[in-house]
Formats: C-alpha cells, sequence, structure tokens
C-alpha cells in the first residue's frame, strides 16, 4: 500500500504543477538517471553558495559539527576493543563510511528517513552491524568464506550518523559503536543460539573488567520469529551457568520485530554510575539476504563515546 503524501509534498506538488512527483522520479526514471539528475542539481546549487552562506550551513546543521571527547583516549580504547574481541578470535574490519542505500531499511524495520541518504545510491553508515552482515553474506554467496564448518566472527569500531533528533543528554547526531557480528548456519538444538550469544557476552565481560574493573549484567527480552522462542530463551540461559554473569529476563515484547528469538542489553557500573550501554540479538538479515532459513546472524553493539 502507498503512503500518502506529507503536506510538504503536497505543498511542492502544487508549487510544481507536477502531480505524484515522487511516484515519477521513482518509478518513471531508472535509478542511474535519476542520480544524473540529482547531481546535476546539486552542482547548480553549490554554484550560488557563497562562502558566508557555507558557514551558515555549518552553524546550523548539527550532524556535520563535531562532539566533544577526548579523542586521544576514544582512539585508545578503540584499540583497546578490538585487541580484546580478536583475543577471542573476532576478526577487525575497517568498514566503509558508506552502504548501500537500504542497508537498514530493506532487511530491518528502520525508517530510511532516520539514514542519511546520498545522491549516488549509497547512505552514510547509521548500523555498522547491517554493513557487516552484508559483507558476510556476500563472502558467503561468492564461495570466499563457509560458515559451516567453524562460525564467522567480525569485529569494528565506526563512527555512526543518524538524522533523527535526540532530546536527551549523551544522545548525539554522530556517535562512536563498538560492533560484533557473527554468522552460522542451523544445526538443530539451538547450538548457534547458545555459543554465540555467550561469545559476545564474555567479550563483553573482558572489555569491562579489563578497562574499568567492572562487572556487567545482561538483560533478556524475548522476541517473536522461532517456533519456540520460549524454549530458546531457556536453553541460552542453561549454557551460560557456567560463566558467572548476572543474567535477569524480563517480560518479552513479541511486537518488536527488529530482533529474533531474544534482544539483549548490557548494564555497567562505572565509579558507582550505572550505564546501560549496549545492546543486540539475534536478527534474519542473512536469511533474507542469501534466501536460507539456516543461516542465523547474531549482532551486537555498545557505545564508546559515552564511555570516555
Amino acid at each position: 500500500m502507498k503512503s500518502e503524501p506529507s503536506n510538504h509534498l503536497k505543498r511542492i506538488n502544487k508549487e510544481l504543477g507536477i502531480e505524484r512527483i515522487v511516484e515519477l522520479l521513482t518509478e518513471r526514471i531508472p535509478g542511474s538517471d535519476l542520480s544524473t539528475l540529482l547531481l546535476q542539481v546539486f552542482q547548480e546549487k553549490t554554484k550560488k553558495l557563497d562562502p558566508g552562506e557555507l558557514l551558515k550551513r555549518y552553524q546550523t546543521n548539527r550532524v556535520v559539527q563535531p562532539v566533544s571527547i577526548d579523542l586521544i583516549k576514544l582512539r585508545q580504547m578503540e584499540l583497546d576493543v578490538l585487541k580484546i574481541a580478536s583475543n577471542h578470535f573476532f576478526t577487525p574490519v575497517q568498514l566503509s563510511p558508506v552502504a548501500p542505500l537500504g542497508s537498514c531499511s530493506v532487511v530491518a524495520a528502520v525508517n530510511q528517513n532516520k539514514v542519511l541518504s546520498t545522491i549516488r545510491g549509497t547512505e552514510v553508515v547509521s548500523d555498522a552491524t547491517n554493513l557487516l552482515a552484508l559483507h558476510i553474506s556476500d563472502m558467503l554467496k561468492s564461495g570466499k568464506k563457509s560458515n559451516r564448518e567453524d562460525y564467522i566472527r567480525f569485529c569494528t569500531t565506526h563512527r555512526h550518523v543518524r538524522t533523527q533528533f535526540f532530546n536527551k543528554p549523551g544522545m548525539l547526531p554522530h556517535f562512536h559503536l563498538f560492533c560484533m557480528v557473527t554468522s552460522g548456519r542451523d544445526i538443530g538444538s539451538y547450538h548457534f543460539e547458545r555459543q554465540s550469544f555467550w561469545e559476545h557476552i564474555s567479550i563483553y565481560r573482558d572489555i569491562f573488567q579489563s578497562l574499568f574493573q567492572s562487572d556487567i549484567e545482561v538483560i533478556l527480552s524475548g522476541r517473536g520469529g522461532y517456533q519456540d522462542p520460549e524454549g530458546m530463551l531457556r536453553r541460552v540461559v542453561q549454557h551460560g551457568e557456567r560463566f558467572s554473569i548476572q543474567v535477569s529476563i524480563k517480560e518479552p515484547n513479541l511486537e518488536n520485530q527488529y530482533y529474533k528469538g531474544l534482544q539483549f542489553t548490557v548494564i555497567t557500573k562505572i565509579n558507582g554510575e550505572e550505564h546501560n550501554i549496549g545492546d543486540g540479538g539475534f536478527v534474519d538479515w542473512s536469511q533474507k539476504l542469501l534466501a536460507s532459513k539456516k543461516e542465523r546472524l547474531i549482532i551486537s553493539a555498545i557505545g564508546l563515546d559515552r564511555l570516555c
């Protein structure tokens, strides 16, 4: 079902005297031609800019401005967390600043308006786990990698940009995350879910114990997407009893379709202050990208800016 045009679009249609301009541009013009058209439009617009107006745009655009953070401390923390993950057999990957257009909205329940889209068929990375999932799926599709005998484990640190307005302390228009993605195959008995989940949790435990001398707490919440989500959740918890990590379970949120089976939240206390510092869970992105129900994927991330 097509959505009704907003009041802004109705005004634009009326001023230009062109009905359904969005429909014309999306359905009547090939993507390459649309890029050519928009490139010319923005080239002509920049010709009309003067330096004073450029400065004014910088001053009024929160997305392009730097944030107040100790950059040296942030860079050191990036190295520290990547080394810890690497010691757990996760391969660090340097991602591109941009991803294919629709990298989040096509496979996950994300509104494209929250993403900084470009006119060259790309978008500024708003979630590195989506780009890692694409990278893994590409390697699996081409035969460069296999997840049948062992999992594919990738990690990265990346600056993210999201365009929605956050009116909360510590919420920034661009921010640094440490992310992990594990890919595997379903072999029954929730083997992938049990093992991959606790691999991620073990790394977070080591990060906070090593860098902040603090323990972590994990809060689980059930999600849909599995035939027996309660049974899967129970098996995952039982598998982690030997890790001596505090785990609690809150009410499931089956209406939340972003994660499948379960979502987890990582909480830690540093210098007496509690931080809800990251989250993760299982997703069906690789199943969609590779058209295979046997594919399994877990993603997770913690925020580094707040830790600095």
